[in-house]
Protein backbone atom coordinates (compact mmCIF):
# COMPACT_ATOMS: atom_id res chain seq x y z
CA UNK A 1 0.00 0.00 0.00
CA UNK A 2 2.95 2.25 0.91
CA UNK A 3 4.41 1.72 -2.39
CA UNK A 4 1.36 2.19 -4.37
CA UNK A 5 1.20 5.76 -2.96
CA UNK A 6 4.70 6.71 -3.43
CA UNK A 7 4.15 5.62 -7.01
CA UNK A 8 0.68 7.80 -7.04
CA UNK A 9 2.21 10.82 -5.82
CA UNK A 10 5.60 10.45 -7.92
CA UNK A 11 3.05 10.08 -11.01
CA UNK A 12 1.45 13.28 -9.50
CA UNK A 13 4.81 15.08 -9.26
CA UNK A 14 5.79 14.15 -13.03
CA UNK A 15 2.77 15.73 -14.39
CA UNK A 16 2.63 19.00 -11.87
CA UNK A 17 6.50 19.47 -13.49
CA UNK A 18 5.24 18.85 -17.07
CA UNK A 19 2.47 21.65 -16.60
CA UNK A 20 4.60 24.31 -15.38
CA UNK A 21 6.69 23.73 -18.31
CA UNK A 22 3.92 24.11 -20.52
CA UNK A 23 2.87 27.03 -19.00
CA UNK A 24 6.46 29.02 -18.17
CA UNK A 25 8.69 27.50 -20.60
CA UNK A 26 7.05 28.64 -23.73
CA UNK A 27 7.71 32.19 -22.52
CA UNK A 28 11.71 31.46 -20.77
CA UNK A 29 12.45 30.72 -24.76
CA UNK A 30 10.71 33.68 -26.18
CA UNK A 31 7.75 31.62 -28.17
CA UNK A 32 5.02 33.66 -29.09
CA UNK A 33 1.45 32.26 -28.19
CA UNK A 34 0.57 31.44 -31.77
CA UNK A 35 3.26 29.21 -32.22
CA UNK A 36 3.36 27.48 -28.68
CA UNK A 37 0.55 28.23 -26.41
CA UNK A 38 0.35 28.40 -22.62
CA UNK A 39 -1.64 25.55 -20.64
CA UNK A 40 -3.90 28.50 -19.21
CA UNK A 41 -4.47 29.79 -23.03
CA UNK A 42 -5.31 26.09 -24.11
CA UNK A 43 -7.53 25.66 -21.10
CA UNK A 44 -9.18 28.63 -21.88
CA UNK A 45 -9.93 28.25 -25.27
CA UNK A 46 -11.26 24.77 -24.06
CA UNK A 47 -13.62 26.30 -22.13
CA UNK A 48 -14.45 28.21 -25.19
CA UNK A 49 -14.31 25.39 -27.21
CA UNK A 50 -17.04 23.83 -24.86
CA UNK A 51 -19.82 26.08 -24.94
CA UNK A 52 -19.12 27.68 -28.59
CA UNK A 53 -17.65 24.56 -30.74
CA UNK A 54 -20.07 22.05 -29.60
CA UNK A 55 -16.78 20.14 -28.02
CA UNK A 56 -18.49 17.61 -26.26
CA UNK A 57 -20.47 16.30 -29.34
CA UNK A 58 -17.43 16.21 -31.53
CA UNK A 59 -15.63 14.37 -29.16
CA UNK A 60 -18.47 11.22 -28.58
CA UNK A 61 -19.08 11.56 -32.31
CA UNK A 62 -15.21 9.98 -32.76
CA UNK A 63 -15.03 8.19 -29.64
CA UNK A 64 -18.51 5.87 -31.43
CA UNK A 65 -16.58 6.04 -34.66
CA UNK A 66 -13.29 4.64 -32.69
CA UNK A 67 -15.65 1.95 -30.53
CA UNK A 68 -17.37 0.51 -33.83
CA UNK A 69 -14.00 0.36 -35.64
CA UNK A 70 -11.95 -1.03 -32.46
CA UNK A 71 -14.79 -3.83 -31.97
CA UNK A 72 -15.32 -4.73 -35.80
CA UNK A 73 -11.84 -4.68 -36.19
CA UNK A 74 -11.31 -6.71 -33.61
CA UNK A 75 -13.78 -9.27 -34.37
CA UNK A 76 -12.59 -9.61 -37.73
CA UNK A 77 -8.50 -10.13 -36.64
CA UNK A 78 -9.83 -13.13 -33.80
CA UNK A 79 -11.80 -14.31 -36.83
CA UNK A 80 -9.31 -14.52 -39.04
CA UNK A 81 -6.82 -15.15 -36.87
CA UNK A 82 -8.44 -18.22 -35.76
CA UNK A 83 -8.97 -19.97 -38.66
CA UNK A 84 -5.40 -19.27 -39.71
CA UNK A 85 -3.54 -20.81 -36.85
CA UNK A 86 -6.27 -23.62 -37.25
CA UNK A 87 -5.44 -24.27 -41.20
CA UNK A 88 -1.96 -23.84 -42.23
CA UNK A 89 -3.12 -24.24 -45.49
CA UNK A 90 -5.77 -21.68 -45.53
CA UNK A 91 -2.85 -19.24 -44.20
CA UNK A 92 -0.48 -19.72 -46.86
CA UNK A 93 -3.61 -19.02 -49.54
CA UNK A 94 -4.65 -16.18 -47.78
CA UNK A 95 -1.50 -14.86 -45.90
CA UNK A 96 -0.10 -12.87 -48.84
CA UNK A 97 -3.31 -10.77 -49.76
CA UNK A 98 -3.91 -10.26 -45.77
CA UNK A 99 0.29 -8.58 -45.87
CA UNK A 100 -0.76 -7.06 -48.79
CA UNK A 101 -3.43 -4.97 -47.46
CA UNK A 102 -1.43 -4.38 -44.67
CA UNK A 103 1.67 -3.08 -46.26
CA UNK A 104 -0.81 -0.38 -48.10
CA UNK A 105 -0.70 2.97 -46.40
CA UNK A 106 -3.71 2.92 -44.72
CA UNK A 107 -4.24 7.16 -45.08
CA UNK A 108 -4.21 6.37 -48.50
CA UNK A 109 -7.45 4.59 -48.52
CA UNK A 110 -9.42 7.34 -46.28
CA UNK A 111 -9.88 9.71 -49.68
CA UNK A 112 -11.32 6.56 -51.29
CA UNK A 113 -13.81 5.57 -48.77
CA UNK A 114 -14.93 9.49 -48.58
CA UNK A 115 -15.14 9.02 -52.20
CA UNK A 116 -17.51 6.20 -51.94
CA UNK A 117 -19.47 6.66 -48.62
CA UNK A 118 -18.99 10.44 -48.45
CA UNK A 119 -18.99 12.44 -45.43
CA UNK A 120 -20.09 9.96 -42.77
CA UNK A 121 -18.54 8.09 -40.29
CA UNK A 122 -18.65 5.00 -42.55
CA UNK A 123 -14.87 5.94 -43.96
CA UNK A 124 -13.51 6.49 -40.45
CA UNK A 125 -15.04 3.19 -39.03
CA UNK A 126 -13.54 1.49 -42.37
CA UNK A 127 -10.07 2.91 -41.58
CA UNK A 128 -10.20 2.02 -37.82
CA UNK A 129 -11.12 -1.52 -38.96
CA UNK A 130 -8.10 -1.61 -41.60
CA UNK A 131 -5.35 -0.89 -38.78
CA UNK A 132 -6.86 -2.67 -35.75
CA UNK A 133 -7.33 -5.67 -37.95
CA UNK A 134 -4.14 -7.16 -38.54
CA UNK A 135 -2.57 -6.91 -34.89
CA UNK A 136 -5.40 -8.44 -33.29
CA UNK A 137 -5.30 -11.21 -36.15
CA UNK A 138 -1.11 -11.73 -35.78
CA UNK A 139 -1.34 -12.48 -31.70
CA UNK A 140 -4.63 -14.57 -31.86
CA UNK A 141 -2.63 -16.58 -34.87
CA UNK A 142 0.06 -16.83 -33.33
CA UNK A 143 -1.18 -17.59 -29.60
CA UNK A 144 -3.30 -20.26 -32.07
CA UNK A 145 -0.60 -21.74 -33.07
CA UNK A 146 1.76 -22.37 -30.07
CA UNK A 147 -1.19 -24.42 -27.68
CA UNK A 148 0.54 -27.39 -25.57
CA UNK A 149 0.32 -30.20 -28.03
CA UNK A 150 0.19 -32.01 -24.59
CA UNK A 151 -3.01 -30.41 -23.21
CA UNK A 152 -4.36 -30.92 -26.94
CA UNK A 153 -4.29 -34.60 -26.82
CA UNK A 154 -5.28 -35.18 -23.45
CA UNK A 155 -8.52 -33.35 -24.18
CA UNK A 156 -8.31 -35.46 -27.35
CA UNK A 157 -8.26 -38.81 -25.26
CA UNK A 158 -11.33 -37.74 -23.20
CA UNK A 159 -13.06 -37.81 -26.82
CA UNK A 160 -13.16 -34.16 -27.20
CA UNK A 161 -14.14 -33.18 -30.16
CA UNK A 162 -13.04 -30.27 -32.62
CA UNK A 163 -15.35 -27.58 -31.20
CA UNK A 164 -14.75 -28.87 -27.91
CA UNK A 165 -10.87 -28.56 -28.15
CA UNK A 166 -11.34 -25.33 -29.58
CA UNK A 167 -13.59 -24.09 -26.57
CA UNK A 168 -11.70 -25.83 -24.21
CA UNK A 169 -7.98 -25.33 -25.01
CA UNK A 170 -7.13 -23.64 -27.77
CA UNK A 171 -9.67 -20.60 -27.26
CA UNK A 172 -8.57 -20.01 -23.27
CA UNK A 173 -4.99 -20.31 -24.20
CA UNK A 174 -5.04 -17.50 -26.82
CA UNK A 175 -7.00 -15.23 -24.24
CA UNK A 176 -3.85 -13.74 -22.93
CA UNK A 177 -2.16 -12.81 -26.19
CA UNK A 178 -5.44 -11.62 -28.24
CA UNK A 179 -5.73 -9.08 -25.15
CA UNK A 180 -2.22 -8.22 -25.57
CA UNK A 181 -3.27 -7.34 -29.28
CA UNK A 182 -6.51 -5.85 -28.33
CA UNK A 183 -4.09 -3.00 -26.34
CA UNK A 184 -2.68 -2.50 -29.12
CA UNK A 185 -5.71 -1.77 -31.29
CA UNK A 186 -7.31 0.24 -29.22
CA UNK A 187 -4.51 2.88 -29.51
CA UNK A 188 -4.12 2.13 -33.59
CA UNK A 189 -8.36 3.29 -33.86
CA UNK A 190 -8.11 6.67 -32.60
CA UNK A 191 -5.07 6.71 -35.25
CA UNK A 192 -7.34 5.55 -38.52
CA UNK A 193 -9.87 7.35 -37.29
CA UNK A 194 -8.39 10.54 -36.63
CA UNK A 195 -7.02 9.91 -40.39
CA UNK A 196 -10.54 9.44 -41.54
CA UNK A 197 -11.80 12.47 -40.30
CA UNK A 198 -8.89 14.70 -41.51
CA UNK A 199 -9.45 13.62 -45.25
CA UNK A 200 -12.62 14.21 -45.12
CA UNK A 201 -14.71 15.30 -42.39
CA UNK A 202 -17.93 17.46 -40.81
CA UNK A 203 -17.59 16.07 -37.48
CA UNK A 204 -15.07 14.86 -34.80
CA UNK A 205 -11.81 15.74 -33.17
CA UNK A 206 -10.38 15.20 -36.72
CA UNK A 207 -12.37 18.16 -38.02
CA UNK A 208 -12.14 20.54 -34.79
CA UNK A 209 -8.40 19.57 -35.13
CA UNK A 210 -8.31 20.75 -39.10
CA UNK A 211 -10.35 24.05 -38.27
CA UNK A 212 -8.64 25.15 -35.80
CA UNK A 213 -5.11 24.80 -38.38
CA UNK A 214 -7.51 26.55 -40.71
CA UNK A 215 -8.01 29.38 -38.17
CA UNK A 216 -3.88 29.63 -37.42
CA UNK A 217 -5.27 28.82 -33.55
CA UNK A 218 -2.92 26.84 -32.31
CA UNK A 219 -4.48 26.47 -28.97
CA UNK A 220 -7.87 24.80 -30.65
CA UNK A 221 -5.25 22.64 -32.57
CA UNK A 222 -3.96 21.35 -28.72
CA UNK A 223 -7.13 21.17 -27.32
CA UNK A 224 -8.09 18.70 -30.30
CA UNK A 225 -5.12 16.48 -29.55
CA UNK A 226 -6.08 16.67 -25.83
CA UNK A 227 -9.29 15.41 -26.29
CA UNK A 228 -7.60 13.01 -28.92
CA UNK A 229 -5.28 11.41 -26.71
CA UNK A 230 -8.76 11.83 -23.75
CA UNK A 231 -10.10 9.05 -26.33
CA UNK A 232 -7.36 6.71 -26.85
CA UNK A 233 -7.05 6.78 -22.82
CA UNK A 234 -10.52 5.32 -22.35
CA UNK A 235 -10.42 3.08 -25.08
CA UNK A 236 -7.10 1.51 -23.20
CA UNK A 237 -7.98 1.62 -19.96
CA UNK A 238 -11.40 -0.47 -21.47
CA UNK A 239 -9.01 -3.06 -22.33
CA UNK A 240 -7.37 -3.29 -19.50
CA UNK A 241 -10.24 -3.50 -17.17
CA UNK A 242 -12.18 -6.25 -19.04
CA UNK A 243 -8.69 -8.19 -19.35
CA UNK A 244 -8.60 -8.23 -15.54
CA UNK A 245 -12.39 -9.35 -15.44
CA UNK A 246 -11.28 -11.78 -18.05
CA UNK A 247 -7.83 -13.30 -17.24
CA UNK A 248 -8.52 -13.44 -13.19
CA UNK A 249 -7.68 -16.82 -13.40
CA UNK A 250 -3.95 -15.87 -14.34
CA UNK A 251 -1.47 -15.77 -11.28
CA UNK A 252 0.47 -12.26 -11.00
CA UNK A 253 4.31 -12.34 -11.04
CA UNK A 254 5.27 -11.16 -7.88
CA UNK A 255 8.51 -8.95 -7.86
CA UNK A 256 10.86 -8.64 -5.12
CA UNK A 257 12.83 -5.55 -4.54
CA UNK A 258 15.49 -5.57 -1.77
Amino acid sequence: MKKDFSTYLSSVAVLLVFLALWQWGPGLFGMPEYVFPKFTRVMSEAVHMWHNSDLVSHFWITMLEVVLGFLLGSLLGIMFGVVLGLSPKAESVLSPYILALQIAPKVAFAPLFVMWLGYTIYPKILVAILIVFFPVMINVLSAVRTVDPDMVNLVRTLNAGRVQIFRLVEFPSALPSLFSGLRIAATLAVIGVTVGELVGGNKGLGYLLVDGEGQGNTAAVFVAIAALTLVGLLAYWAVVWLERRVLHYLPRASVTTH
